[in-house]
Protein backbone atom coordinates (compact mmCIF):
# COMPACT_ATOMS: atom_id res chain seq x y z
CA UNK A 1 0.00 0.00 0.00
CA UNK A 2 1.05 3.11 -0.96
CA UNK A 3 1.80 5.88 1.28
CA UNK A 4 -0.69 8.03 -0.27
CA UNK A 5 -3.50 5.37 -0.34
CA UNK A 6 -2.75 4.75 3.21
CA UNK A 7 -3.15 8.82 4.26
CA UNK A 8 -6.22 8.23 2.31
CA UNK A 9 -7.67 5.54 3.82
CA UNK A 10 -7.95 6.60 7.10
CA UNK A 11 -9.09 10.21 6.21
CA UNK A 12 -11.94 8.19 4.10
CA UNK A 13 -12.54 6.02 7.34
CA UNK A 14 -12.46 9.05 9.67
CA UNK A 15 -14.68 11.16 7.22
CA UNK A 16 -17.27 8.33 7.02
CA UNK A 17 -17.39 8.14 11.28
CA UNK A 18 -17.42 11.86 11.52
CA UNK A 19 -18.80 13.94 8.88
CA UNK A 20 -22.92 14.03 9.63
CA UNK A 21 -21.60 14.65 13.66
CA UNK A 22 -19.45 17.57 12.38
CA UNK A 23 -22.14 18.93 10.11
CA UNK A 24 -24.18 19.43 13.33
CA UNK A 25 -21.55 21.14 15.64
CA UNK A 26 -21.04 23.81 12.84
CA UNK A 27 -24.78 23.66 13.36
CA UNK A 28 -24.28 23.99 17.15
CA UNK A 29 -21.71 26.84 16.60
CA UNK A 30 -23.90 28.96 14.55
CA UNK A 31 -22.81 28.00 10.91
CA UNK A 32 -25.31 27.73 8.21
CA UNK A 33 -25.46 24.02 6.96
CA UNK A 34 -23.60 25.40 3.74
CA UNK A 35 -20.80 26.70 5.73
CA UNK A 36 -20.41 23.79 7.69
CA UNK A 37 -20.32 21.79 4.84
CA UNK A 38 -17.04 24.54 3.62
CA UNK A 39 -15.39 23.69 6.75
CA UNK A 40 -16.03 20.49 6.83
CA UNK A 41 -14.25 20.28 3.39
CA UNK A 42 -11.98 22.57 4.33
CA UNK A 43 -10.48 20.74 7.54
CA UNK A 44 -10.29 17.06 5.30
CA UNK A 45 -8.66 18.81 2.84
CA UNK A 46 -6.06 20.00 5.26
CA UNK A 47 -5.62 16.04 6.61
CA UNK A 48 -5.13 15.01 3.29
CA UNK A 49 -2.20 17.19 3.38
CA UNK A 50 -0.85 15.60 6.53
CA UNK A 51 2.36 13.39 5.70
CA UNK A 52 0.81 10.77 8.85
CA UNK A 53 -2.25 10.62 10.54
CA UNK A 54 -2.66 12.43 13.98
CA UNK A 55 -2.45 10.40 16.96
CA UNK A 56 -6.31 10.69 17.64
CA UNK A 57 -7.65 11.55 14.41
CA UNK A 58 -11.35 12.30 15.79
CA UNK A 59 -9.99 14.99 18.02
CA UNK A 60 -7.84 16.44 15.73
CA UNK A 61 -10.35 16.64 13.43
CA UNK A 62 -12.86 18.27 15.65
CA UNK A 63 -10.26 20.60 17.09
CA UNK A 64 -9.25 22.18 13.50
CA UNK A 65 -13.29 22.24 12.53
CA UNK A 66 -14.11 24.36 15.48
CA UNK A 67 -11.14 26.54 14.96
CA UNK A 68 -11.98 27.10 11.56
CA UNK A 69 -15.68 27.51 12.11
CA UNK A 70 -14.58 30.11 14.57
CA UNK A 71 -12.30 31.84 11.95
CA UNK A 72 -15.55 31.93 9.57
CA UNK A 73 -17.41 33.79 11.97
CA UNK A 74 -14.94 36.69 12.71
CA UNK A 75 -15.80 37.70 8.95
CA UNK A 76 -18.47 40.46 8.77
CA UNK A 77 -20.29 39.37 5.93
CA UNK A 78 -20.06 36.08 7.19
CA UNK A 79 -21.94 36.98 10.35
CA UNK A 80 -24.43 39.12 8.27
CA UNK A 81 -25.51 36.30 6.60
CA UNK A 82 -25.76 33.86 9.38
CA UNK A 83 -28.52 36.23 11.18
CA UNK A 84 -30.66 36.02 8.40
CA UNK A 85 -30.77 32.45 8.38
CA UNK A 86 -30.56 32.19 12.26
CA UNK A 87 -34.45 31.11 12.04
CA UNK A 88 -33.31 28.20 9.76
CA UNK A 89 -30.68 26.85 11.87
CA UNK A 90 -31.67 22.91 11.77
CA UNK A 91 -33.44 22.07 8.46
CA UNK A 92 -36.83 20.85 8.91
CA UNK A 93 -37.04 17.44 7.29
CA UNK A 94 -41.17 15.95 6.25
CA UNK A 95 -40.39 12.95 8.11
CA UNK A 96 -39.34 14.32 11.75
CA UNK A 97 -41.87 14.15 14.31
CA UNK A 98 -43.33 17.31 15.93
CA UNK A 99 -41.38 16.44 18.75
CA UNK A 100 -38.02 16.06 17.07
CA UNK A 101 -38.60 19.52 15.59
CA UNK A 102 -39.79 21.06 19.33
CA UNK A 103 -36.56 19.53 20.84
CA UNK A 104 -34.51 21.23 17.74
CA UNK A 105 -36.26 24.57 18.45
CA UNK A 106 -35.20 24.43 22.23
CA UNK A 107 -31.85 23.46 21.26
CA UNK A 108 -31.48 26.39 19.08
CA UNK A 109 -32.76 28.88 22.35
CA UNK A 110 -30.21 27.73 24.31
CA UNK A 111 -27.08 29.96 24.85
CA UNK A 112 -24.53 28.62 22.35
CA UNK A 113 -22.15 28.25 25.15
CA UNK A 114 -24.46 25.43 26.65
CA UNK A 115 -25.46 24.30 22.84
CA UNK A 116 -22.11 23.68 22.07
CA UNK A 117 -21.25 21.28 25.10
CA UNK A 118 -24.48 19.59 24.98
CA UNK A 119 -23.62 18.57 21.22
CA UNK A 120 -20.10 17.59 21.81
CA UNK A 121 -21.18 15.39 25.23
CA UNK A 122 -24.28 13.75 23.24
CA UNK A 123 -22.96 13.42 19.18
CA UNK A 124 -19.32 13.35 20.07
CA UNK A 125 -19.52 11.35 22.93
CA UNK A 126 -16.90 13.39 24.45
CA UNK A 127 -15.92 13.13 28.08
CA UNK A 128 -16.05 16.72 30.28
CA UNK A 129 -12.11 16.89 30.02
CA UNK A 130 -12.02 16.66 26.11
CA UNK A 131 -14.23 19.26 26.17
CA UNK A 132 -12.86 21.58 28.63
CA UNK A 133 -9.25 20.83 27.08
CA UNK A 134 -11.02 21.64 23.16
CA UNK A 135 -13.11 24.86 24.41
CA UNK A 136 -9.94 26.04 26.16
CA UNK A 137 -12.17 25.79 29.31
CA UNK A 138 -12.08 23.76 32.78
CA UNK A 139 -13.78 20.54 32.67
CA UNK A 140 -15.58 21.68 35.58
CA UNK A 141 -16.95 24.21 33.67
CA UNK A 142 -18.13 22.25 30.61
CA UNK A 143 -19.91 20.07 32.83
CA UNK A 144 -21.74 23.10 34.44
CA UNK A 145 -22.79 23.73 31.05
CA UNK A 146 -23.90 20.71 30.10
CA UNK A 147 -25.87 20.77 33.28
CA UNK A 148 -27.20 24.03 32.69
CA UNK A 149 -28.38 23.01 29.05
CA UNK A 150 -29.45 20.13 29.98
CA UNK A 151 -32.00 21.28 32.36
CA UNK A 152 -32.94 24.25 30.37
CA UNK A 153 -33.98 21.81 27.80
CA UNK A 154 -35.60 19.46 30.56
CA UNK A 155 -38.10 22.42 31.52
CA UNK A 156 -38.86 23.88 27.99
CA UNK A 157 -39.91 20.91 26.39
CA UNK A 158 -42.20 19.87 30.13
CA UNK A 159 -43.80 23.03 29.66
CA UNK A 160 -44.22 22.40 25.98
CA UNK A 161 -45.75 18.89 26.51
CA UNK A 162 -47.70 19.88 28.98
CA UNK A 163 -49.43 22.74 27.16
CA UNK A 164 -49.91 20.34 24.45
CA UNK A 165 -51.59 17.90 27.05
CA UNK A 166 -53.99 20.38 27.66
CA UNK A 167 -55.46 21.67 24.38
CA UNK A 168 -55.65 19.78 20.92
CA UNK A 169 -56.23 21.76 17.80
CA UNK A 170 -59.32 20.57 15.58
CA UNK A 171 -58.50 20.83 11.86
CA UNK A 172 -60.36 24.46 12.56
CA UNK A 173 -57.39 26.30 13.69
CA UNK A 174 -60.11 28.78 15.53
CA UNK A 175 -61.63 25.86 17.76
CA UNK A 176 -59.81 24.41 20.55
CA UNK A 177 -60.89 21.93 22.08
CA UNK A 178 -60.17 20.36 26.42
CA UNK A 179 -58.76 16.86 26.63
CA UNK A 180 -57.72 17.39 30.15
CA UNK A 181 -58.52 19.49 33.54
CA UNK A 182 -55.38 20.39 34.84
CA UNK A 183 -55.06 19.67 38.20
CA UNK A 184 -56.61 21.63 40.89
CA UNK A 185 -54.62 23.49 43.55
CA UNK A 186 -55.66 22.69 46.91
CA UNK A 187 -54.30 24.65 50.38
CA UNK A 188 -53.89 22.65 53.45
Amino acid sequence: MSPDSAQESWCTALYEAQASALLLYGRALGLSHAEAEDVLHEVFQSLLCLEEAPSDPNRYAVRAFRHRALNRHRSVWRRLTHELQARCWFETDTQTSEQEREAMACLSRLPSDQREVLVLKFWHDHTFEEIGSLLGISPNTAAGRYRYGLEKLRTALQTNTLESAFYERSLDPESTSFLAAPPSVTRT
